[in-house]
């Protein structure tokens, strides 16, 4: 923005707390709240007001860390009216601890500690996610019997922002603080050997919540399980602690099935992964 002569300085203007005049006493303390204050670059920026007069700095009194000196001791009836202090050239100043409001911080909605934006909850109060992880399978995962209930293991952790993930036991455990709804997918890519391949092959991906079936994507009637892949999402009510794990069952008429790893297989259709993100 344009100005007609000198462009005004921003500052944080300060009034200083009330002085009484000591008889005989020149220098005296500066306090701002009832502390010291020293938050000034030079002396020309101090208005002060002796006995209803505007004292010249440097010549009328001069200052150095919290003390304000007279040019000569003051006497009893002596008023120091007041100790204004611009603030310093483009210093909008920076408010102390707990002193901005979240009337400051938000026009509209809900106010409460969440809406602060702070590094912490940002991203989600922005309207995305905190918790987030995402695992890729590490190896393939071989000689999983036909018609049995079988846990993946050997997962890879790409992402874990909240450090849920339990590499030892192949679980992922909902942080602490961080329950909610959550969003959770996986990927399953396999191939299977022997067994009939009959249109009654099915294969179930399994997402189990604290050792039991949460979500079961049931794919039927698959006349081909070799090479196939497969996926499962669900959105899930967690608690801290509560855990996840990734099952699976193929029925495909005896035979033996391998879950392949995440990585680079001649079709671009291998992907073995499981994902988790909190969504509210």
């Amino acid at each position: 923005m344009a100005y007609i002569g000198k462009t005004p300085i921003t500052g944080n203007f300060v009034k200083l707390d009330a002085i009484s005049v000591v008889n005989g006493q020149a220098g005296y303390t500066m306090n701002n709240g009832g502390s010291a204050f020293t938050d000034y670059e030079n002396v020309n920026q101090f208005l002060v007001s002796l006995n209803g007069i505007l004292q010249a700095p440097t010549t009328s009194f001069t200052v150095s860390g919290s003390t304000l000196t007279f040019a000569s001791n003051l006497a009893t009836g002596d008023v120091i009216d007041f100790v204004i202090v611009l603030g310093n050239t483009l210093d909008i100043g920076t408010p102390s601890d707990n002193t901005v409001s979240l009337a400051k911080l938000t026009a509209t909605g809900t106010k409460d500690a969440t809406t602060f934006l702070r590094g912490d909850n940002t991203f989600a109060a922005a309207g995305g996610v905190d918790t987030i992880f995402n695992l890729s399978k590490n190896g393939d995962q071989a000689s999983i019997s036909d018609n049995t209930l079988t846990k993946i293991t050997g997962w890879t952790a790409n992402v874990d922002t909240g450090s849920g993930w339990d590499n030892s036991n192949n679980k992922f455990v909902i942080p602490s603080g961080k329950a909610g709804k959550y969003l959770i997918g996986a990927t399953i890519t396999q191939t299977q050997s022997g067994g009939g391949n009959s249109s009654a092959d099915t294969y179930d991906i399994m997402i189990f919540k604290d050792g039991a079936v949460a979500f079961t994507n049931h794919d039927k009637n698959r006349p081909a399980l070799d090479f196939c892949t497969n996926h499962i999402t669900a959105i899930l009510d967690l608690d801290a602690a509560d855990y996840l794990e990734i099952y699976v069952k193929v029925t495909a008429g005896g035979g033996t099935t391998t879950v392949l790893e995440h990585s680079g297989y001649q079709t671009s259709n291998v992907c073995t992964n499981w994902f988790g993100c909190k969504l509210a």
